[in-house]
């Protein structure tokens, strides 16, 4: 890896408009006096082989000194608390920590950051699904999530113990939080894997969906520990309950630095709203559904069968159904007991989102659907004209 570097000597209004017409991105700026590049930057190095001689060159930066990967030791899993409660997430997690721990010899571990009256169960709790040792950090401070006291406590986790990999939910608090540990540390972070594999030299197999969901990027952290990666809800199944055989280690936290510059006001809880992820059938609508009156159909089904109506991203950009009912990539990630899939096509956009369900029925009119290669059942016709048979069928074998 290298930079580029600014000669600020060479700098003039003349030689900053030339770097204006050669940088593709519009990275530079000029106040006057000193020429700086921003975020726009993507070290395409057309400002040094187009750009005003002497102004701006590439240095390559020196390599950077391998860790010694032996020294770290153990699957972590960072345990976020909804009203006091573990949440939903943590569990998948576990799970999948565990999987990867016994691969490579590992121990599994989970951090938990809580007040005094939500530790003893909640520790307890994760004992059950194979947790070697629940590291505790336990103050009154700690009731609510508080980034730059939990982050102290991570910090101190760290130091001490030394995990090969942190699992952080990909959820609004972990992905608020996990950026902030791996920026102290000057590791790598991925956000939002699908999916988690392991080396046998300890580098975690990261993979996420890049280029609007074209590609599945495979990411490696080679050379610096511990390594993280935020998960989504609902990509990975919650294991089963097992005798516990860990301990409950608590973590000394006089010496943490307990300040912050976040005060929090107030803890409001919101208003209830249907949260797809948790729902266990789901009638999701693509592109055939154009009006509110195409949507009863859909509504009806879902009701007969206890469900809840959900919708592809076209939908949201029609105005339609709202982006807390969108699945996919740029939606929630669902996995009911059953799913009806009508009239949308299949890209990975959207199937990636809900290709865990336990049960998929898609209809659609083309016999050449992506979707028909993830559904479990498949029927090609018109969703207008199948849904309402559906629904009779199913009133008449209910007797209604």
């Amino acid at each position: 890896m290298g930079k580029l570097v600014i000669n600020q000597n060479f700098v003039t209004e003349e030689t900053f408009k030339e770097l204006q017409k050669v940088c593709p991105f519009g990275a530079f700026e000029y106040d006057g006096n000193e020429l700086s590049i921003n975020a726009s930057c993507r070290n395409c190095k057309q400002c040094v082989k187009r750009g005003p001689t002497g102004v701006i060159t590439y240095v390559e930066e020196k390599e950077v000194i391998t860790i010694n990967k032996n020294e770290w030791r153990g699957l972590t899993v960072y345990v976020e608390l909804e009203f006091g409660k573990i949440h939903a997430v943590v569990y998948e997690l576990l799970g999948k920590a565990k999987e990867l721990a016994e691969k490579i010899n590992h121990p599994l571990y989970a951090v938990m950051i809580a007040s005094k009256n939500q530790v003893d169960d909640n520790a307890k709790e994760l004992l059950y699904y194979g947790v070697d040792k629940v590291f505790v950090y336990q103050d009154d401070l700690y009731e609510f999530f508080n980034i730059d006291r939990s982050f102290e406590c991570m910090k101190d986790f760290v130091e001490k113990v030394k995990p090969t990999v942190i699992l952080y939910g990909g959820t609004s608090l972990g992905r608020s939080f996990a950026p902030k540990v791996a920026a102290y540390f000057k590791t790598g972070l991925t956000a939002d894997c699908t999916s988690l594999g392991i080396k046998d030299n300890t580098d975690l197999v990261q993979v996420r969906p890049a280029f609007g969901g074209n590609i599945m990027a495979q990411i490696i952290c080679t050379k610096t520990r511990p390594q993280m990666a935020t998960v989504r809800y609902k990509i990975f199944k919650k294991p089963e309950k097992e005798i516990p055989h860990g301990e409950i280690v608590y973590m000394n936290t006089s010496d943490i630095d307990k300040e912050s510059v976040v005060k929090l006001l107030s803890h409001v809880k919101k208003e209830f709203n249907v949260d797809i992820s948790e729902a266990d059938v789901i009638v999701a609508c693509g592109r055939a559904f154009k009006n509110e009156k195409d949507l009863s159909i859909a509504k009806e089904l879902a009701d007969l069968l206890g469900g809840v109506v959900a919708c592809s991203r076209p939908l949201c950009e029609a105005g339609l159904m709202s982006t807390r009912y969108q699945i996919g990539l740029s939606g929630k990630t669902v996995s009911p007991k059953l799913i009806f899939v009508l009239g949308i096509s299949g890209a990975i956009q959207f199937t990636s989102g809900m290709d865990n369900s336990d049960l998929i029925i898609a209809i659609n009119s083309d016999p050449n659907a992506q979707i028909f290669d993830s559904a479990h059942y498949g029927i090609v016709g018109d969703v207008f004209k199948v849904v309402p048979e559906l629904i009779k069928s199913i009133k008449e074998e209910r007797g209604e």
